[in-house]
C-alpha cells in the first residue's frame, strides 16, 4: 500500500483547511452564519490543529507506516477522519448541502484508506 500518497494528500488537504481556518476565520465565520469573538478564536484554534496534523503527516510521509510502525500517526489520523465524517453525516441528515456532501466523501475516502493502512503489513508497501 502506498502510504506516501496517503500522508502527502492528507497533509495538503489539512494544510489548506488549516491555513483557511487560521487566516480567513472572519470570512469563514460570515459564510457559516455570523461571527462572534468565540467563533473566530475557535476557527483559529481548529486551523492551528489542522496545520499541526498537516505538518505531522508531511514529515512522516516517507517513514514506514502500517501494522505496528507509526501506529499513533495512523490512529490519530483515522480517529480524526472518522469523527469529522460522523459530524458531516449528522449535518447532512439535518440539512443537505452539496459542499458538505463532497467533503464527507473526501473524509470517507481518507477514513477507509487509513483503516486499510492500520490493518496492512508495512513490508508490502
Amino acid at each position: 500500500m502506498k502510504t506516501k500518497w496517503l500522508l502527502s494528500s492528507s497533509a495538503v488537504m489539512m494544510g489548506l483547511i488549516g491555513l483557511a481556518g487560521t487566516f480567513m476565520s472572519e470570512e469563514i465565520s460570515e459564510i457559516l452564519g455570523g461571527s462572534s469573538p468565540i467563533s473566530l478564536i475557535l476557527l483559529q484554534i481548529i486551523g492551528g490543529l489542522y496545520l499541526g496534523f498537516a505538518m505531522l503527516n508531511w514529515f512522516k510521509r516517507s517513514a514506514r507506516i502500517g501494522g505496528i510502525y507509526n501506529k499513533p500517526v495512523v490512529l490519530g489520523n483515522l480517529i480524526h477522519f472518522v469523527v469529522v465524517l460522523f459530524a458531516l453525516i449528522r449535518q447532512l441528515a439535518e440539512q443537505f448541502d452539496f459542499m458538505f456532501f463532497i467533503l464527507s466523501l473526501v473524509y470517507l475516502g481518507f477514513a477507509i484508506w487509513f483503516a486499510l493502512v492500520m490493518r496492512s503489513n508495512p513490508i508490502s508497501n
